[in-house]
Formats: structure tokens, sequence, C-alpha cells
């Protein structure tokens, strides 16, 4: 597939290329613009780009855009792709393109032009009648797009800012093949069917209040749950030789000022007063972290010294924004920072990566890694970011653990690994980070006594494994679709009794096991049993024991699995040995 830039500039690519698929679903935006033209022309034309999955474009209607208008845009732009519109990039003078869009009363075209540079070459896309001011790439020719869809309408304000005009946002998505596009739509109901927001209420597990947009309240199977997986990560970073420890929620001002957090991170953060004097509330634990560091003079003999906390951080995020568990302003970061020499650092890091890796595949997750470079907004020397990246790399290479390199996605003071996971229906989210950071340690003038007596700096590493509690439930419960492991379960065991005489023995078996140390309910309601049976599977309990006048005088529990269907009978501690087993090899 030809891909035409700016220049007229042509390179050959397939759809499977990312540069390739945002060049075609771009294409596919304007393809939208010119059917929405043809149909209604007063209509006002924004922003079109390609997204991560697929294209939206913004537009002005000056009517209500709903569902029937929709369909006659999706009809018109069959049409267009059947004229076989070859697309040609061209460049204007700045005044042409402004009395260009004058003419057609294309308002914010005209904003986005007088945003450039005075002297700016203003390119366009032309495709038959229709001409966009765009700066590419494009595909050459509407014939490619062979199947697309129209998925969604949603609102948008004009630059994201609540102050401008809310626009009308049409997402759509378009394949060169029609069976890619078939595959898409069946993912997309597979996704919906999976949404944690749906199944965290149906199981129980958080809700969200009105009240409170952003701050996501767990429920009690929801904090046995939150609370297993920090039992986990205690487990594992104890036994790695971390220390936990707990920072304050809420710090002076100066201390951000120090971190450089005040200057690069001020509108993502909280903030009050008190006493006259400024406060945050922390969006990261990295400047606590530091406090605790400097909290006694340190020695070689004590690095790397490995600080974990479950930090309670909040961040501002716009009510747009807001999704589940998935974008929240308060979160548990399970983070921890590691102070060391830079002899230590290649080893350091290493250690992490293994340790993500563990984590990852104990809940079935494959991932990929990226290296993540020097932003725009950053602080220190060239100096020190080109050695931090080449520890990175190094270390990676040591280990054979391939990645790609993100460039200008790095954190404000250092270069990153991102560890993107997979889940088991193919999406990938980023969770992992290990941020490699000579610059704090300088800002707040931490300092260790090296061998030979002399005063050194350490260097530091921020690193999180879940990323956030609260976000990994949500992608667990999505990975999982709520099917979770039984080691994992809020539940594992529903004890269901085949009639009211069968009660008493039920609640006996599910105080037996619970004394065990399995999480059990009873289902003790005058319902059939395949009734019983039928609501825990929509409960997802990973396993069944049912009791009736047999099992009373066998003393024993007939057992069915979650999927796997009927066991057979067992005595209490046989199934309480099968459980047991299960959960400790998780």
């Amino acid at each position: 597939m030809k891909v035409i830039y700016r220049d007229n500039e042509v390179r050959e690519g397939s759809f499977e290329e990312a540069w390739v698929k945002e060049a075609f679903w771009h294409t596919t935006a304007h393809v939208l613009a010119q059917a929405v033209k043809r149909l209604y022309p007063d209509t006002k034309c924004a922003i079109g780009p390609a997204i991560e999955q697929g294209f939206y474009y913004d537009f002005e209607f000056s009517f209500p855009f709903g569902d029937e208008h929709r369909k006659a845009v999706e009809e018109e732009m069959r049409k267009i792709v059947k004229e076989s519109l070859s697309l040609n990039a061209y460049e204007v003078s700045r005044e042409e393109a402004v009395r260009y869009m004058r003419e057609r009363e294309e308002s914010y075209k005209l904003s986005l032009i007088d945003d450039l540079p005075k002297d700016a070459a203003i390119s366009f896309y032309r495709q038959g009648e229709y001409a966009e001011f765009c700066a590419g790439p494009h595909i050459s020719n509407t014939c490619h797009i062979k199947a697309f869809q129209l998925l969604s309408i949603a609102g948008a304000y004009w630059r994201g800012d609540e102050k401008n005009r809310m626009l009308t946002r049409i997402y759509g998505i378009s394949f060169p093949k029609a069976s890619e596009l078939e595959q898409f739509l069946k993912m997309r109901e597979e996704i919906k069917l999976r949404d944690h927001r749906k199944i965290g209420k149906e199981l129980g597990i958080f809700m969200l209040a009105k009240q409170g947009p952003g701050f996501p309240i767990f429920l009690p199977k929801g904090m046995v749950l939150k609370n297993i997986l920090i039992d986990y990560w205690r487990e594992v970073h104890s036994r790695e030789g971390y220390m936990e420890i707990s920072t304050p929620i809420m710090l002076e001002r100066t201390l951000w000022e120090t971190s450089g957090h005040w200057e690069h991170y001020r509108e993502n953060m909280y903030t009050t007063e008190i006493e006259g004097v400024d406060f945050a509330i922390k969006p990261m634990s990295c400047p606590g972290g530091m406090l605790v560091y400097q909290s006694a003079p340190r020695s070689y003999r004590e690095l790397p010294m490995r600080l974990g906390e479950l930090g309670i951080c909040h961040r501002y995020e716009k009510s747009g924004q807001l999704h589940g568990l998935m974008r929240v302003r308060a979160f548990t970061q399970d983070d921890a920072h590691i102070f060391m020499t830079e002899e230590q650092m290649i080893p350091e890091i290493q250690n992490v990566a293994r340790l993500i890796d563990e984590v990852y595949s104990r809940f079935g997750f494959s991932y990929h890694v990226e290296l993540s470079t020097r932003p725009d907004d950053s602080i220190g020397s060239d100096e020190e970011w080109e050695q931090a990246t080449k520890a990175l790399q190094e270390a990676m290479d040591a280990i054979h653990v391939a990645y790609k390199i993100n460039e200008g996605d790095g954190a404000f003071y250092g270069p990153k690994l991102d560890f993107h996971l997979q889940d088991s229906i193919g999406r990938t989210w980023q969770c992992g980070t290990i941020q490699l950071d000579f610059q704090l340690p300088r800002r707040f003038g931490a300092e260790y006594t090296g061998e030979d007596g002399k005063t050194r700096r350490p260097v530091m590493i921020h690193r999180v494994l879940f990323g956030s509690i609260e976000r990994f439930i949500g992608i667990l419960l999505e990975h999982y679709a709520g099917k979770f492991p039984l080691w994992l379960a809020p539940v594992q065991v529903k004890v269901l009794s085949l009639a009211k005489r069968s009660n008493e023995y039920a609640k006996e078996v599910a105080d037996e096991l619970s004394r065990m140390g399995i999480r059990c309910e009873t289902d003790e309601r005058s319902e059939k049993i395949g009734f019983k049976i039928r609501e825990a599977q929509l409960d997802k309990v990973p396993y069944m024991a049912i009791v009736g006048q047999n099992e009373i005088d066998a003393q024993t529990v007939s057992v069915r699995k979650r999927d796997g269907g009927d066991l057979g009978s067992m005595t209490v501690e046989q199934f309480a040995g099968l459980l047991r087993q299960e959960i400790r090899t998780r």
C-alpha cells in the first residue's frame, strides 16, 4: 500500500505496520469529512486524526446529529470509496490557505492555521472535490478502504477546553479487508462483555458514586481481592529485600518545588493551604521516599536500599477522561524506590525486570517492553541522560529482553522502561515501569559515604509492578472476565443446600472450610438446585459443594467446578486439601 507524504514522497508498506495503519485511518477520517460536507454543506470541520484503534472527526453541525444521520454518512462514504479518488498533496501560501478556509467559513481550520509559525509552508491533501488542510500522511487512493464502520457519537469540547464550544465527535474504524472489520467487531463485543465496570458491579467488587467522580469505592468482596493482591505484593517484596515504608499523603509545596513536580507536574496536582502555607496532595511517592533516605547518614554498606510503599496518590483527571478503575483520581500505587551506587545500576535494573516478569507470569500475562527516551520537558545534563539510557539498554540486552525505542516519552527526570502487558483477548496495558533517575538525588542533595570515606551521590530507580492496584484490578476483571483463579477469587466455594433439612449441614461444611482458610458462602434458599448452580456460575465462584441427605449420611460433599463440571463426592477434608493445593501453587 502506498503512503503519500506532504512533500509527495511515496513509501510502500503493509497495513500491519503501525505507520501505514495511521495513514489509512487518517485518510478514512478525510473520507468521513468529505461525506459530511457533501450531505450537510454548512457543517464546520474541526480535526480528524487517527487514534490507537481507528479515527475520529469533530464537527460543528447546525442540527442534532443522530444515528439516522450516521447511516446516511456511512452510505455516502461507500460512494466515495467506490469513486477510487486519488489523494494529492500540495502546498499553498498562508494567504491562500486563509482565503480558501474563509470562503468556506471553516472557522476551526482558520484557528489551526493561525497557530502555525508565520513562515510555515501549509500543506493540503485533495481527494476529488474535497481539499483538507493537513500535514498527512495519507494512503494513495480511497479504493483501498474496503471495510469501515462509524462506531459511536460523542461530545467533545474544541481543543479539549470546557470553556469552548461542544462539538460532535464521530468515531470510526476501517480496514483493507471485510474479514478484518468482522474480526474487530467481534472483539469489540467481547470487550463489552468483559467491561470491568459491568462485571465489577455484578460481582460486588467496587462502585462509583456521583458524589465522588473518579474516586472508586471498594465493596467487601473488592476489599478481599485488593488485600490478596497487597498480601502477594508484600510477600514477593519481603523476599526480595525491600523495606516497606509509608509517607504522608500531603506535603509542603517546597518539597514539590525541590523535586521539580511543582514546575513540571503542577496541572495534575491537588493543592490546599494550611496556616498560610501551600501544600500538595501527592501524585506520586518519590519525594517522600527521598525524605526517608535522608532521615539518617547513609553508607555504601546500606546500598542498594530498596524502599517499597503502597502509597495513596491523587491526580487531577478531567471528568471526560475518567473510566471506571482504569482512569481515576485516587489510587494506590505499588511504588518502590531503590537507592544505589552507579556500579549497582545494571544488576538492580535486571532484578526489577525479573520481578516484573515473575509477577506478570503469575497472572498469565505476556508483555513487551518499550524504552522511553528524553522528552522535551526535562531536567538534567545530556551526559546524565545518555548514561542512564545506556544503562537501561545494557541491562536489558544482557538478559536478552527485547525492547523498542519510544522516542521522547521518558519522565521529566529520566529515561524509563515501560512494560506493556497483554491480556487474554490481545489488548495491551502499560503497567510496570523502571525509571532511572540521576536528578532527584541531586536536587535533594542525597549522599552516602563510599568505601574510601568520600561523600558520593546515589542513583535512584523509581519502579512499579501493578502500576496502581485499582487499575490492575480493572485489568484482571477484564482479563479473566470475572472468572478469577481460585487463589484470587473473593468467594472460593459456595455451599449449596438441596433442601431445608440440609441447611444446617451446609452451615457446618462452610464453617469447617472457613476454619481451614477457605472463603465460603452458603445458599440455603428454597430454590431448585439447578437454579442455585446457575446462580453460582453467574457469580463466577470457582467451586460448588452440594449437600443433601446422602451427603449428610456419608459426611461428604458433592463437588462441582465452575468450568469443569462434576468432580464427585469427597470428604470435607479431601475437598479442603484439593483447594489448598490449588491455592498454594497459585
